[in-house]
């Protein structure tokens, strides 16, 4: 682990000089998806300390997740943030987070999380699925080097952090004798719930402290969120997305070619709707 942490990047290799920041600026839908990711990243304390609450006892998880997973989840914060710092710094990031993790605690609790330990840890596959795959569209979606370099640092992040999950995950679906029914019902509910609280929530508060005088326009905070889904949708690798969310459920070849056609009918439908 701690080879890993030594060799893991760090903030000061981004070079925010290279940016064009006059063509940069105007494009507003990228300002709301780095904006909005950067306040949720940035909050991921709050749900570590769940986790290790959740998985306490379990020395090798909780030791992850607290030195390497919450530590790598805040650096992608504070890059983003420096983003936007750096090339929209009227923008009070501070005051509009503040009022972003206020209501974003009351989504992060215990109670919120999968009944075993196994099926946590599938959530957990399906959302780290979801981070790498916004990650990715994002990288692709810009011309911008500088974000399109930090944008795929942070998803090849998301994908370490899928194979540490996925891993645990197979210790505890032996523990707890999972099946394939129970592990596609995770999966499927935490698909749905991909696009919920966390999203919204952030592009409510960055419109009320970027143009406060639309903030309870609830149709233009909707076009907003619908343009930004359309930019990772149409910049998605549905093949990669698709092998990330089946691999919990282990299926043998022959049944993973029958199954997988519905299953990518229900990602584009769902996931990428």
């Amino acid at each position: 682990m701690a080879g890993q942490e030594a060799a893991h990047w760090k903030i000061e290799d981004l070079d925010f000089s290279r940016i064009a920041r006059p063509e940069v600026r105007r494009d507003e839908n990228l300002f709301n998806l780095v904006a909005c990711a950067s306040f949720i990243e940035s909050g991921s304390d709050l749900y570590t300390q769940n986790l290790v609450d959740f998985f306490r006892g379990d020395d090798e998880v909780t030791a992850w997740l607290t030195h390497q997973w919450e530590a790598e989840e805040l650096q992608h914060g504070r890059a983003l943030r420096a983003y936007v710092s750096h090339v929209w710094p009227e923008f009070d990031w501070e005051g509009a987070y503040r009022g972003f993790l206020e209501e974003y605690a009351t989504y992060c609790k215990v109670e919120l999380l999968a009944p075993t330990r196994g099926l946590e840890l599938t959530a957990r596959c399906v959302i780290e699925t979801g981070t790498a795959s916004y990650y990715r569209a994002l990288a692709r979606s810009t011309a911008e080097p500088v974000l399109c370099d930090l944008a795929s640092r942070i998803a090849a992040d998301e994908v370490s952090h899928y194979k540490h999950f996925y891993r645990f995950f197979r210790r505890y679906r032996q523990e707890e004798g999972l099946g394939r029914f129970r592990v596609l019902g995770t999966i499927g509910r935490r698909t749905l719930e991909l696009k919920s609280e966390d999203a919204d929530c952030a592009i409510r508060h960055v419109v009320r402290a970027r143009t406060p005088e639309r903030a309870a326009d609830t149709a233009y905070i909707q076009q907003l969120s619908t343009r930004m889904n359309s930019t990772v949708r149409t910049h998605l690798s549905p093949g990669a997305t698709l092998k990330m969310l089946m691999r919990p459920l282990e299926l043998p070849a022959g049944v993973q070619a029958v199954v997988q056609y519905p299953i990518r009918q229900f990602m584009e439908h769902v996931f990428l709707r």
